[in-house]
């Protein structure tokens, strides 16, 4: 199959046509000094970039993953990703793929040492946001452990009288049936250490 280079152009608002136009001709004056005339163009008009869902996207990601791109250009991130994460998501799989990547405004070829050694260190920024994140996520549970606090999904069963009834001999259904709540919640409770002994 004969791979294109692919375009993709996005506004947020349906009214930003000379946006889109805007990006279109930076785009096609770039092609044209490499002597690209054959392309594929993808686009969302009047599509937020924080949506998760873009049509136009979507369709470019799948020809990528169909091996029918070569190359993706856009004018800049913002147009193309939502964060940074979505960004080194899309390199990643461009990757896999064997398909380059350029944003002309921020001067980015894939394909170049440069634009290899970039990409190097967003994820590694990236990396570091999360292993931050996880860390402060954890401390603040030793933390809010420490001070004694519960952690967890709070319980609204009555547990004792589930164990009064339990210790009367009725079956979980009966259980669940006069404690107002599932045979599942009967069979946790009764499976369960009771706090007192915790």
């Amino acid at each position: 199959m004969n791979r294109k280079v692919a375009i993709y152009l996005r506004t947020s608002t349906d009214r930003q046509s000379k946006g889109l136009e805007s990006q279109r001709l930076a785009i096609e004056t770039y092609l044209n000094q490499l002597g690209i005339r054959d392309y594929y163009t993808f686009e969302d008009f009047g599509v937020s970039g924080a949506k998760s869902k873009r049509p136009g996207l979507e369709k470019l990601m799948f020809a990528v993953k169909r091996k029918e791109v070569s190359q993706v250009i856009v004018y800049s991130f913002s147009r193309f990703a939502r964060s940074t994460s979505h960004l080194l998501r899309a390199l990643e799989e461009f990757k896999t793929y064997k398909t380059s990547f350029i944003s002309i405004s921020e001067k980015l070829d894939t394909e170049t040492p440069m634009g290899q050694a970039i990409f190097t260190i967003i994820s590694a920024i990236a990396q570091l946001e999360r292993e931050l994140i996880a860390e402060r996520v954890k401390s603040g549970l030793r933390n809010a452990k420490a001070k004694g606090k519960k952690l967890g999904r709070k319980k609204d069963r009555n547990s004792k009288l589930i164990r009064e009834l339990a210790s009367q001999g009725m079956s979980y259904r009966k259980i669940a049936e006069l404690a107002k709540c599932s045979i599942s919640t009967v069979h946790r409770e009764l499976h369960s250490v009771p706090e007192s002994e915790e």
